[in-house]
């Protein structure tokens, strides 16, 4: 079956179990150890409208692109099933990849390794993915996808810039008072959350007498956040919250990148628990001016997945396995539907979900996440609809991209 069929089969089939358009447009932090590192790879239900599909092109799931990409279009729909590394802007419902990074070590002088990460980014005006400035260590896009904070490398960085999408300019730089490794964009646009650290959380560090590149002694330097007020600049005040010291080793319990993260409605902040795998409480949870409290009401099962709580706040996307994810009741945390994908990225909309699924389950094991693809699942179908082809590397680049993920 070629690829347009593929495609409108499946977007046909889910608009026929969902029993048409609904009214909702509003709408897992996979952490993968490689040397004890954990990488951070941030409407209606579909019309029976048949897809509109532009050029053809067969869909083989272990290869690059063997031929012109396809486009598959519905009402808020845009997919390139076609393209193992994206050209193309792809959208479903309210959330689109505004870009995706590629992650690479580079050694250093002193035996250390240094995680760095290259930048594609959507151009608005051609509204293809473009590489950005080599020189940028972190980049977060904005909700809308005109503007995205940056930072500049090696980390930790003393400023913030603010990069217009279009023209890959810096319009403006916030300068901070202490060094910052990551930024996030509240969920209205309206904030960013920077994490100070006192070192690089992306440097692995040479052990001395372990003869490589292991744990390193200086991670668990986060030291606090603060919230910038995106339309003016100004810089809160600093909150200090450290991660806890080290062990008589030298050792930290978890990551060294730990950043500070918005909630579901920017009301609150958390802190991913990595160290805690297997427990039910995955998350520290603070107030906007720093004090520690306790989940909200909705998000207290949260786990892994970015997607969280869904638009409505009826659903809570969950942990899975190569078979697929349930989804929660939030208020219970329990199971009450599943979906046929992996990590679950964003919410389209309240039923449907933006994530990253296995093309053959059979050949996902955990051990190769080159096999999966970005796809659109609905909540009660056991469709995927392919939004991309299998991932591909970049030219030039060994690992595979992960997608950044923001509402349009």
């Amino acid at each position: 079956m070629n690829v347009d069929q593929l495609v409108r089969e499946a977007l046909q089939e889910q608009a026929a179990e969902q029993g048409g358009p609904r009214g909702d447009l509003a709408g897992r932090v996979l952490a993968t150890r490689r040397r004890r590192r954990a990488r951070t790879i941030g409407g209606a239900a579909l019309g029976t409208a048949a897809a509109v599909v532009v050029g053809v092109t067969a869909l083989d799931s272990g290869r690059e692109d063997a031929g012109p990409a396809s486009a598959s279009r519905t009402d808020d729909v845009i997919a390139h099933p076609g393209q193992s590394v994206p050209r193309d802007f792809v959208a479903a419902g309210k959330t689109g990849l505004a870009g995706y990074s590629v992650t690479r070590d580079v050694p250093q002088r002193n035996g250390d390794e240094l995680l760095a990460r290259s930048y594609f980014l959507l151009n608005p005006r051609t509204m293809k993915y473009e590489k950005a400035d080599t020189k940028w260590a972190w980049v977060a896009v904005a909700p809308g996808m005109r503007t995205a904070a940056v930072l500049e490398g090696e980390l930790p960085a003393r400023r913030v810039g603010m990069l217009d999408l279009r023209t890959g300019k810096v319009t403006r730089w916030i300068t901070l008072d202490h060094g910052v490794a990551g930024v996030e964009w509240s969920p209205d646009g309206k904030r960013l959350v920077a994490t100070a650290y006192r070192k690089n959380p992306d440097r692995m560090v040479a052990v001395p007498g372990n003869g490589s590149v292991n744990w390193p002694r200086h991670h668990g330097s986060r030291t606090g956040y603060v919230l910038i007020e995106a339309a003016s600049g100004k810089v809160g005040p600093f909150r200090d919250v450290p991660q806890p010291d080290p062990d008589e080793d030298g050792m930290f319990p978890g990551v060294s990148r730990q950043d500070v993260h918005f909630n579901h409605d920017g009301t609150r902040l958390y802190v991913q628990q990595y160290a805690r795998q297997g427990k039910k409480d995955y998350r520290d949870w603070y107030t906007l001016s720093g004090r520690p409290t306790s989940a909200p009401a909705a998000e207290k099962h949260a786990g892994w997945p970015q997607a969280g709580l869904s638009p409505d706040g009826k659903l809570l996307a969950a942990d899975g396995d190569a078979k697929g994810s349930p989804v929660l009741d939030p208020r219970t945390g329990k199971k009450v539907a599943w979906v046929p994908s992996q990590e679950q990225l964003a919410w389209a909309d309240s039923k449907r979900i933006v994530a990253l699924a296995c093309a053959d389950p059979a050949r996902c094991t955990g051990k190769n996440d080159d096999r999966k693809r970005l796809v659109l699942v609905t909540v009660g179908s056991k469709k995927a609809v392919p939004l991309t082809a299998v991932r591909g590397k970049a030219e030039g680049y060994k690992r595979v991209w992960t997608p950044m993920l923001t509402a349009r």
